[in-house]
């Protein structure tokens, strides 16, 4: 028997990660009447892709992600991802100041830290490469206060770990950001979560899975779930008028399961990690700082190795990788038949065609599975030169799935990035894809409720309150370094963070 829920909700969230929080925490904030459930399959929050073990964790703005700067074929470094995503993290962290103004989150240090934001490069084809992209950067008032040094001496000062032990006269070079952030987006989900469900008519379902999802017949409208509760197997049915699929590398499975013309075509190819997390406490004290390096050949982004500085649980971690592999799972708590049962008719093509063009991704994966514990130390030793295993230790990370979509030149397309798909009338939308995610949440979000409430977007009401949340929204900062200065120094304040010191 499969019963009606009896509470039918004007919102569902599928997923009690980063994204469908921070969609809860605007919905309600924008209409304080709305109804919302939200079902999630395990029993917590945040324990798949926002988990800080599970790689969700450095605060992306482009600080420090070589991938987000390449250089093009004339030489030139084109920027353009980079100044989306720094912009895009300024309006993150006004939204989350704004939580903290109105108390909706008591404690920011539990979520987020200063902790600086380096690249670091050696070989002369590369110090040349991270030169020009200092140079290309310095033009934008978002990357005001980076630094450029190629003196050891003075990127020890930075970094005393990556340059102890590192002989020879190879030339190297690192930038600094020391306004960079590290952001535990398990914590932030939590918390935002916690605030969500005191509030009148907000309910979340730990638990509980969504079985079926397509639109209903006698209810002209709506939306039909069949949700299954996992520690009774019972079933229900809920209606509701707006889905949200936010459910990480469980989304495309919903999506092709909701059956709308602009969910066709699109594929997805799991990745999964590992990280190397140091055990020695005298170690993890030495190295204060994010630093970033170039990725291998074929390597996807989320694999950009880095010797990562965390605040998890209130302690100092750090860890290197991430390691990348292969597993047909979806979820790092799913199934090894998610990729086999996610492949259909009109998806095929695209997937065959995208896994033709990128054979070196196969290439780099299958290296990555067969790695041994030796040559995880080598790849650690590239930056931390006196590295010992003995300190330190293989931890699972969590899974990825990278968007396979059709592509009009190649038949398909492995796209590095987040995409939203919406149904034409706006009343189910989902997210798919990886880093950089969770730091652009709020970007990614105000994009969704454009496509899916219009004309409340453009609504006096709505404007207002938006621009109350996010002072910059509708601008670009880069474009207003007034109003960069003035919310920087406000959400840094609030969230007791480092600020930029201006000459």
């Amino acid at each position: 028997m499969c019963a009606d829920i009896k509470n039918e909700p004007d919102v569902i969230l599928i997923g009690a990660g980063i994204m469908s929080a921070t969609l809860g925490m605007f919905l309600k904030e924008l209409m304080p009447e709305v109804k919302i459930n939200i079902y999630e399959r395990l029993d917590r929050a945040a324990a798949e892709s926002s988990d800080a073990w599970n790689n969700a964790g450095t605060g992306h703005s482009a600080f420090c992600e070589l991938n987000y700067t390449p250089e093009l074929p004339n030489g030139e470094i084109d920027t353009a991802k980079a100044l989306k995503i720094a912009n895009s993290f300024e309006e993150s962290k006004q939204f989350w100041t704004y939580l903290v103004e109105k108390g909706r989150i008591t404690n920011p240090k539990e979520f987020v830290n200063s902790i600086p934001h380096m690249s670091f490069v050696w070989g002369k084809n590369n110090v040349d490469y991270l030169k020009k992209r200092y140079d290309a950067l310095q033009q934008f008032p978002l990357f005001e206060g980076m630094e450029y040094s190629e003196d050891k001496a003075e990127i020890k000062q930075w970094a005393p770990l990556i340059m102890e032990g590192r002989e020879g006269k190879e030339p190297v070079a690192a930038t600094r950001m020391q306004i960079g952030t590290d952001v535990n987006f398990g914590e932030l989900t939590r918390d935002m979560l916690e605030w969500l469900t005191a509030q009148e008519g907000v309910n979340v379902y730990f638990g509980h899975e969504v079985k079926k999802l397509r639109r209903s017949k006698g209810r002209k409208g709506q939306w039909k779930l069949k949700i299954k509760d996992l520690d009774t197997g019972d079933k229900h049915k809920v209606y509701s008028k707006f889905v949200f699929i936010g459910a990480g590398g469980g989304s495309l499975p919903l999506l092709e399961k909701a059956d709308i013309p602009e969910g066709e075509g699109y594929g997805g190819f799991p990745v999964s990690g590992q990280w190397l997390r140091c055990t020695n406490e005298e170690v993890i004290q030495k190295h204060h700082a994010k630093v970033y390096g170039k990725a291998s050949v074929g390597a996807p982004p989320m694999s950009v190795p880095h010797i990562d500085t965390r605040m998890i649980n209130g302690k100092k971690e750090l860890l290197f990788g991430p390691y990348a592999g292969f597993s047909t799972k979806f979820l790092k708590h799913g199934s090894y038949f998610d990729l086999p049962l996610s492949i259909k008719a009109n998806n095929i093509g695209p997937m065959l065609a995208a896994g033709y063009h990128n054979l070196s991704l196969t290439k780099y994966l299958i290296e990555q599975v067969t790695q041994s514990r030796e040559d995880r130390l080598e790849a650690l030793k590239e930056y931390l030169p006196d590295a010992k295993m003995e300190d330190w230790e293989l931890e699972t990370a969590g899974q990825r799935v990278q968007v396979i979509k059709k592509d009009p030149k190649e038949g398909g397309k492995l796209e590095f990035g987040t995409e939203v798909i919406t149904s034409a009338d706006g009343s189910l939308a989902a997210l798919l894809g990886a880093s950089p995610g969770a730091s652009t949440a709020v970007s990614i979000m105000l994009d969704l409720m454009g496509r899916c409430f219009p004309e409340k977007m453009q609504s006096a009401e709505w404007q207002e309150k938006l621009s109350g949340m996010i002072p910059s929204f509708g601008k670009l900062l880069n474009d207003n370094p007034q109003l960069l200065y003035k919310v920087r120094q406000h959400a840094d304040e609030m969230l007791d963070l480092h600020s930029l010191q201006l000459a």
